[in-house]
């Protein structure tokens, strides 16, 4: 999967402007799941033009209630009916500008599938971290916390997407090198695997995320355990967005 998170940018024409190039610019063929994961305004907008040419459409963030007075939130079923499949959750954003914790998120991630949504799992470290040894403990405690629903029964929903976006390789223009990458990568597949079985772990898609361009997502899907990408900056131009889409078929 290559996944484009569109965050706080693009109005609704502009939204619309950019999933109808990228659908021209589309082959046909890609070997790839494509998905776009506009603002909520836009997200009713764009279905139709993503729907059309099979991009999958996702949302940035939910609440883990079904309805209330949570103003200012959306629920599942608000992002279903606006035609959404995906939804990203516990992106680095969410968790250190908005101060959202690992049980925050296990609610999320829980209530998406109740909702018939596929989360998308946002995790990684800190430059700090890294940098301390902390990059493996780091992780394992996210994904320990992040996924508390479903560790107790040893059953993760089957199409439950990971993505490992290492918060210092995050519009930085910093990253991670193939190798750092799969590194862990395969440590998150060992930790599905022990927690969930092989089955699950060999099945679950794992995205790498931390300034993506169409410069490195070839040496980044070279590596065994990277499934995909998610792509922020260089997926709000259709040119950048198709070339890391159609990595395989540059030239």
């Amino acid at each position: 999967m290559i996944a484009g998170n569109w965050k706080m940018y693009t109005d609704i024409f502009e939204s619309v402007n950019l999933v109808k190039a990228v659908s021209a610019g589309l082959r046909g063929d890609e070997e790839a799941d494509v998905l776009v994961a506009p603002p909520f305004t836009n997200l009713s907008v764009v279905k139709p033009f993503a729907e059309n040419a099979r991009i999958l459409l996702g949302a940035q963030n939910m609440h883990w209630e079904g309805s209330g007075a949570f103003t200012g939130e959306v629920s599942g079923s608000m992002l279903r009916a606006a035609g959404c499949t995906h939804v990203i959750l516990g992106h680095s954003e969410r968790r250190h500008i908005f101060g959202e914790s690992d049980a925050d998120v296990n609610r999320k991630v829980e209530a998406a599938a109740k909702s018939g949504l596929i989360p998308i799992l946002c995790i990684g470290e800190t430059l700090e971290e890294r940098e301390a040894g902390r990059t493996f403990e780091v992780i394992a405690g996210q994904l320990a916390g992040s996924l508390a629903a479903y560790t107790a029964e040893r059953d993760l929903p089957a199409e439950t997407i990971v993505a490992y976006e290492p918060v210092w390789a995050i519009g930085t223009g910093r990253t991670a090198t193939p190798a750092q990458a799969q590194e862990v990568h395969r440590s998150i597949r060992r930790w599905l695997g022990e927690r969930f079985g092989e089955k699950i772990s060999e099945h679950t898609r794992i995205l790498y995320g931390g300034s993506v361009k169409p410069d490195n997502i070839s040496a980044l899907m070279s590596e065994q355990d990277i499934d995909g990408a998610l792509v922020g900056g260089a997926s709000l131009k259709a040119e950048s967005f198709l070339g890391i889409v159609q990595f395989r078929k540059k030239g």
